[in-house]
Parts: structure tokens; C-alpha cells; sequence
């Protein structure tokens, strides 16, 4: 029995040591997440661009007059428009203070992709082309596709698309009522695209072309602006621009542009704008015009 009992506690110390002598495997190091988008309002400012010579979206004035903002870019100019009005109420949502930086067209999409802004908010289609180099919330603005021209032009009663053959017209550059617009008016005189919303009008206002295409809005602003401007609005009948419903509502819905993972400042911006309606979006709509200045 004893020499069975030494045998065991033997055992039982050799079992021990080899114990002791094993090596902890070295704890698995956890993958590292991949880098989330900074959403930029970390220091509760939303930055957001915008042309600031887009009207009624936006526009520069000179002063703070109808709850402008200052354009931090451009010192002694302000900003206001149906742009900043939505940014405003955005901001207020959700605690931020908010900076409007003056940025041409062409540098929106690639501002918000090298984070110099948070955001676009400057009357931006939600282009499917747009939607793969940056992300949208919203709409916040569902427009509509009509015509400008003078109302002593002999396009002025035209009824349908089809009426205005052999005029010469335009549109502003890499928009879909120059790219896809124009080319369904048959015979239609097309001239060069137009720089800006403001060149387009002013192509119209000087008779160096007999109409435009852009937005309701546009040409809302434009008839405010122009008095002796109408709108052509052919939408709801045959007579109408022919897309697609998909294509149609990528091009007439209006929406915010972020850098492309921002789901912080997306979301939080797509809660806010959930809470509007329609009449709501089209209520401001019409604030904005009433008050943008008769020139820029």
C-alpha cells in the first residue's frame, strides 16, 4: 500500500511540474477595426458648401438681413437661401453650430471627399452617377423639370416639349436638363452649357437664347428675379421630358453629400428631414423665394 501511495504522489508531482513548465498560449490579438469616417461634427460645427450664387437654393448678400449667415471664406458676406434655411434647422435639431464656406460647383463633390467640408447642401441632385463617389440624406427638396422664356417669345404658349422645335436654347453644365433634357426637344437649336444657374439666366435674359430648362425652383427664382420671364411647365402630361421614374426621381430629388461611410452625420441629418413634409419642404421653398434679392 505504501509503495502504491508513493507511486501516486510521484505521479501527481510529475503532472504538476509539467504543469508549471507549459506555456500560456499568447493571447490572440483582436483584428483591428477598420477606421470609421469621422462624422465632423465632433466639434459640434457642421461645415457645408455651397455656391452661394444659386438662388433660391442659395445666394451672397450683404449683410445678415432674413436670418443670413456669414460666409467664413468670404469675410463681410453672408448666405442665405432655401440651402441655408434647411442647414439652420438641421443644425438646430441636433445641437450644432453651423459655417457656410463659399465653394464653385465643380469643387463640391471633392470637397466633401477630402473632408475639407462636412457636407453639401447647395440644391445637389441625387444622382446615381453622384451616389458613387459620395453619400446623400434626404430629399429635402422634391423639384420638378420645366422650361424658361420670355413672355413675349413665340415659345411663351407652347404646351408640350414638341412646341418648342427649331429654338435655340441651354441649360446649366452637367446637369441632367442639358445632358438629357434638350436633346428630346426635336430640332432644338442647342447652345454651349451654361458656367452657372445666374450664366443660364442671363443667356435668357439678353435674347441669346429663346428658352431654358432647370427646375421649378430655378425658374421660380428666375420669375421673381425677371419679371418678364414664364415658366413652361409641362410635367404631368404627353407633352412632358420622357425618363424613366428611377432616373426621374435621381434627378429632381435634392439631398445632402457627405463623404462617402459618414453614417453618423447621415443618419442624423436623415432623422431631422423625416420629421418634414412635402408641404413643409415646399413652404420654405416659397420663404425663400420671396425673399432672395432681385440680382446677385
Amino acid at each position: 500500500m505504501k509503495k502504491f501511495l508513493s507511486i501516486l504522489m510521484l505521479l501527481a508531482m510529475i503532472f504538476a511540474l509539467a504543469a508549471c513548465g507549459e506555456t500560456a498560449a499568447p493571447a490572440q490579438s483582436a483584428a483591428p477595426a477598420e477606421a470609421a469616417v469621422p462624422s465632423g461634427v465632433e466639434d459640434g460645427v457642421l461645415t457645408i458648401a455651397m455656391e452661394c450664387a444659386y438662388a433660391p437654393y442659395n445666394w451672397t448678400q450683404s449683410d445678415d438681413s432674413n436670418g443670413a449667415v456669414p460666409i467664413a471664406n468670404v469675410p463681410g458676406s453672408y448666405a442665405n437661401g432655401y440651402d441655408v434655411m434647411i442647414a439652420k434647422k438641421i443644425c438646430e435639431a441636433n445641437g450644432w453650430e453651423l459655417e457656410v464656406i463659399q465653394s464653385d460647383w465643380d469643387s463640391l463633390v471633392p470637397g466633401v471627399q477630402t473632408g475639407t467640408f462636412d457636407a453639401v447642401i447647395a440644391g445637389q441632385s441625387m444622382t446615381a452617377e453622384r451616389a458613387e463617389q459620395v453619400d446623400f440624406a434626404g430629399p429635402y427638396f422634391y423639384a420638378t423639370i420645366v422650361c424658361v422664356t420670355k413672355a413675349d417669345s413665340l415659345y411663351a404658349g407652347a404646351t408640350s416639349i414638341a412646341d418648342l422645335a427649331g429654338g435655340s436654347c441651354t441649360a446649366q453644365l452637367a446637369t441632367i436638363w442639358y445632358d438629357q433634357c434638350l436633346p428630346q426637344i426635336e430640332g432644338a437649336n442647342i447652345q454651349s452649357a451654361a458656367e452657372t444657374a445666374p450664366a443660364m439666366l442671363m443667356a435668357l435674359e439678353t435674347d441669346t437664347v429663346d428658352f431654358i430648362c432647370t427646375d421649378m425652383p430655378t425658374a421660380q427664382g428666375a420669375v421673381a428675379a425677371y419679371p418678364d420671364m414664364v415658366i413652361l411647365d409641362f410635367s404631368g402630361t404627353d407633352g412632358d421630358f420622357q425618363f424613366s421614374e428611377e432616373v426621374r426621381a435621381e434627378n429632381v430629388n435634392i439631398g445632402v453629400s457627405m463623404m462617402k461611410g459618414n453614417t453618423v452625420l447621415k443618419e442624423a441629418i436623415d432623422s431631422f428631414l423625416s420629421t418634414m413634409t412635402v408641404d413643409d419642404f415646399n413652404a420654405l421653398m416659397e420663404e425663400a423665394i420671396s425673399i432672395q434679392p432681385l440680382s446677385e
